[in-house]
């Protein structure tokens, strides 16, 4: 038998079996509340001139009756400030404080907002209109603690089309296996009881905060998935801040390992397993197999036709998909590597 038909029926399995999680979790729905519980949106940026504005005006168009926007400049040395304060509406407050960091900045609006729910996002990321409402709709029983969203990338660079996949496969991932049990609410778009960050001292000073304080509100109750609060957001525009920004949360991810199914380290293993042959085989298929590459490229754009259609994916990302799949493989397999050497010898 070809060596090459075991891994390649491995890769076939593992696609599917999350693709056929994502169909499911499309049929089956999930619990909502009717109920509007006064929110506070907080946004912390430092040095976000030319993106606070475009942050602020999609929280203030927010489709939901009782919230307040909250940004606080952690110190920024440019025009963030200015610019904030440029906009009017009763329900801004805006703040400036000594830089000490993005958790420390979420606990400052945290000490000073009145909601019963708290939701955070960026100040390069933009809210769709429909993305609070959703958010609060999840809280469907008192042991749902925290809520994530969707976040989607912006841009038509070959790295941000890369990074607006990759987030859909994530949101693929999520719908499949995490809908009731959320391993990540994700900072740009996420929403918590106030009494349950109050119960865990705030915000985690952590350098993947988002991660460490979904991880700590779990230790109270749930997390779970809103499939349609959907924020759209800056990401890296070059491979070299790309790597720096990974190589970030890859660590910080490894510190806390633990936080469910997708942070275990048998998983992260796995999936390096499974990269590693999404790296080798096109290479194999297209010099020795060419019929098998093509059947290749078909199924793995297939396993994505769904996502695109109900998620909102651009068609060219579809059609290049194959390509983007390879990318990521050869980035994570370095980056992982990097992160468990790193481990092992005590840096990270």
């Amino acid at each position: 038998m070809n060596p090459l038909l075991p891994c390649l029926l491995i890769v076939i399995l593992w696609d599917g079996y999350f693709f056929l999680g994502y169909l499911k979790g499309l049929l089956r729905g999930y619990a909502t509340r009717d109920w509007t519980p006064r929110v506070s949106i907080l946004i912390p940026a430092y040095n976000e001139e030319k993106n606070v504005l475009k942050a602020l005006e999609s929280a203030l168009s927010q489709d939901y009756p009782d919230f307040e926007v909250i940004l606080v400049d952690d110190g920024s040395d440019d025009d963030t400030l200015r610019v904030a304060r440029s906009l009017t509406s009763p329900r801004l407050r805006v703040y400036k404080k000594e830089h000490g960091g993005k958790a420390e900045a979420l606990n400052f609006g945290l000490s000073r907002a009145s909601g019963e729910v708290i939701v955070t996002t960026d100040a390069d990321s933009s809210l769709e209109p429909k993305a609070l409402r959703e958010l609060v709709k999840r809280f469907h029983s008192d042991d749902v603690l925290g809520v994530g969203g969707s976040v989607r990338v912006r841009g038509s660079s070959f790295l941000e089309m890369a990074q607006d996949v990759e987030h859909l496969r994530i949101a693929m991932f999520r719908q499949a296996k995490e809908l009731e049990d959320l391993s990540l609410a994700p900072g740009p778009v996420a929403a918590f009881r106030r009494e349950a960050l109050e119960r865990i001292g705030g915000f985690v000073d952590d350098a993947v905060e988002d991660y460490a304080t979904t991880k700590a509100v779990k230790t109270l109750g749930k997390v779970v998935y809103a499939p349609r609060a959907r924020v759209w957001t800056e990401m890296p525009k070059s491979l070299s801040t790309l790597w720096k920004q990974r190589k970030r949360w890859f660590l910080g991810d490894l510190k806390n390992l633990g936080g469910g199914f997708t942070k275990e380290l048998t998983f992260l293993l796995l999936s390096d397993v499974v990269a590693l042959f999404d790296l080798l085989i096109p290479l194999l298929l297209i010099t020795g197999r060419p019929g098998l590459f093509v059947l290749w490229w078909l199924f793995e754009t297939a396993t994505m036709l769904p996502a695109t259609l109900f998620e909102g994916g651009r068609i060219l990302n579809l059609l290049l998909f194959p390509l983007l799949l390879w990318f990521w493989a050869v980035f994570y397999l370095v980056l992982h590597l990097y992160g468990y050497v790193s481990l092992l010898l005590g840096r990270a």
